[in-house]
């Protein structure tokens, strides 16, 4: 694939989704999970959905099960408590792989454009800790839920930031790009 533009990937209801049709916007593209300590995200998520998406901020959350299986519920209960429990107002797709041989061909992309996560030095020395239990990521892998990757409205993926990089310090990147 040449452009994020070229995907195209079921929602949470199972409907296609072109990703083409957010041509123009600059999108934040996060995995996520609803049992991860992290999960509390979703409302500062929410929080510049609302305070950008006005100005042609979209929001992409692709839950994913691969970290300590935190995401267990189907693609459509995951969307039901996100809207219930926090508010979401935006996409939520279906659940994908991140990492691995079956990982999603988007995150494949993402990661090759973006390999390093900027930020977060906590969580890594925490990610340090869990490699010792059998949870080593390398490379370009994703490391936890709610990585998050910024792109701009031309479609470039400019920045991936750490799980622990709070939605509310991105604002000053999002308001760069809009």
């Amino acid at each position: 694939m040449a452009s994020i533009y070229d995907f195209t990937l079921p929602d949470a209801q199972g409907n296609e989704v072109a990703l083409s049709d957010y041509k123009g916007k600059v999108l934040l593209i996060v995995n996520t999970a609803t049992r991860c300590g992290l999960t509390p995200q979703y409302e500062e998520l929410q929080s510049l959905y609302a305070q950008y998406a006005p100005q042609g901020l979209e929001i992409l959350d692709f839950p994913s099960n691969q970290f300590r299986e935190q995401a267990p519920e189907s693609s459509e209960e995951i969307a039901q408590v996100c809207q219930m429990k926090f508010g979401t107002k935006f996409k939520i797709f279906g659940k994908i792989d991140v990492n691995g041989a079956h990982a999603s061909p988007l995150y494949t992309f993402l990661k090759a454009q973006q390999p390093e996560d900027s930020g977060g030095q906590k969580f890594k020395d925490f990610l340090l800790k869990l490699a010792s239990l059998g949870e080593k990521r390398e490379g370009s892998d994703i490391k936890w839920n709610f990585t998050k990757f910024l792109v701009n409205r031309d479609g470039e993926v400019v920045k991936r930031f750490a799980p622990s990089v709070s939605p509310a310090e991105l604002a000053d990147d999002i308001e760069a790009l809009l």
